[in-house]
């Protein structure tokens, strides 16, 4: 049974009545995260995609690139998507059980993951609205995450967020560079698929890591050329 089943089953099990507690309990095991991982995507992402009143083509292509889907798992993937897009439980409750779910497990990782792909979401269409930016932080801060983190990631998908080059690495610019060098090296470690496959983020989505990336490696670049 490919992913798309498994997740397709999940989310019927929401739309026949069944509580978001006792579905992601079912996936609380480490070879079932990565379903809890796309569902939260999927039904966040849905619902963010409202958040500015209009869902947009650009908006639902955002989500194919995210999730790599083969030609064989379209057709459940399209139900899916529907599936979510006519459940009627609020934001939070999915933030509030993901949120509970990976930070018990993995630490914040899986859920920065999370975060960067809504943010995917909410610029493909070009424009990062006010509403969307009102939701993401809300859904950041259900997470867990303070304003540092959330403009940690804001900064690597909104060109005019522009973040600190020490925030962005999560460093102090107190710190010599042989700690800046030692976190930035770990944060390059962390993008690594295997990496993030084993924190939950599922193959289909390994493509979340690449602005992560490039914005850790432009931080480290910048404090490098203003020690030098």
């Amino acid at each position: 049974m490919s992913i798309w089943s498994r997740i397709g089953e999940a989310l019927s099990a929401l739309a026949a009545g069944e509580s978001l507690t006792v579905v992601f309990d079912k996936l609380r095991s480490h070879p079932e995260r990565s379903i809890a991982f796309t569902i939260a995507v999927i039904a966040l992402g849905a619902k963010m995609a409202k958040a500015d009143g209009l869902v947009t083509r650009n908006e639902v292509a955002a989500f194919r690139e995210v999730f790599q889907i083969s030609t064989e798992d379209e057709k459940q993937a399209a139900r899916v998507f529907n599936l979510a897009r006519q459940d009627i439980a609020g934001f939070e409750e999915y933030a509030r059980r993901i949120g509970a779910m990976f930070q018990s497990t993995n630490g914040d990782s899986p859920l920065c993951d999370l975060l960067e792909g809504l943010f995917h979401i909410a610029v493909a269409d070009g424009e990062y609205h006010p509403a969307e930016d009102a939701f993401l932080s809300r859904v950041a801060e259900l997470f867990g995450f303070d304003e540092r983190q959330f403009v940690r990631v804001r900064s690597q998908f909104v060109p005019e967020a522009e973040a600190d080059p020490y925030d962005v690495l999560g460093v102090a610019p107190e710190m010599d560079m042989a700690e800046i060098r030692s976190t930035w090296r770990k944060l390059v470690r962390e993008t690594h698929p295997d990496r993030m496959m084993a924190r939950g983020v599922p193959e289909e989505a390994i493509k979340l890591a690449e602005k992560r990336l490039v914005a850790v490696n432009r931080a480290w670049e910048q404090i490098s050329e203003g020690r030098a």
